[in-house]
């Protein structure tokens, strides 16, 4: 895939000055030309999920999420870890991607800044629910980068050189696997 692509950006933290929300904007920061990296910001503003509004109606923001996923090539992912797995509200976005099939057949894969023993709960998780809705785990694109809180900038991102590095990584492996579709 030589032409632009397009990579949607979903941390799952809601918390400001995250090291999860942090990375995402650092992964951007280095992105290739040819990416354009879209920061998803409407995690707070989701309803929670709800079948019944799983329709031809569902929530504005909702609508607007599901835009988002099927205008990207890719999705990349960043979430802490809550209580051994994924954080209520983003695993709520999850939900909403199931009726509306978005995921299915898109590339994803994910960033996993925990320290060293601990996300794997979320980690794991996360792949689960992405194989459910059918989405296409890009495994080589999958990285665990721990982040210091420390390493996190005035300026929302991270200042570690190493991270930079390794996420240029990312988008190495993320567009090998485009370019092979």
């Amino acid at each position: 895939m030589s032409e632009p692509v397009k990579v949607l950006l979903v941390t799952g933290s809601t918390r400001a000055g995250s090291g999860n929300t942090a990375a995402l904007a650092t992964t951007a920061a280095v992105a290739p030309r040819r990416v354009t990296a879209v920061m998803y910001d409407g995690l707070a503003r989701l309803p929670a999920f709800n079948p019944d509004d799983d329709g031809d109606r569902v929530p504005r923001e909702v609508a607007e999420l599901r835009e988002e996923i099927t205008a990207a090539d890719a999705v990349l992912f960043c979430t802490p870890e809550y209580a051994g797995t994924l954080p209520g509200s983003f695993k709520n976005l999850l939900d909403w991607t199931v009726g509306g099939g978005q995921l299915y057949g898109k590339a994803a894969a994910w960033i996993n800044v925990a320290a060293q023993g601990r996300g794997q709960g979320a980690q794991d998780a996360l792949a689960s629910v992405l194989g459910y809705v059918g989405a296409v785990i890009v495994e080589a694109a999958c990285r665990r980068i721990p982040v210091d809180r420390a390493a996190v900038s005035q300026d929302g991102t991270i200042s570690d050189p190493r991270f930079k590095a390794d996420a240029a990584q990312v988008w190495d492996a993320l567009l090998d696997f485009l370019g092979d579709l």
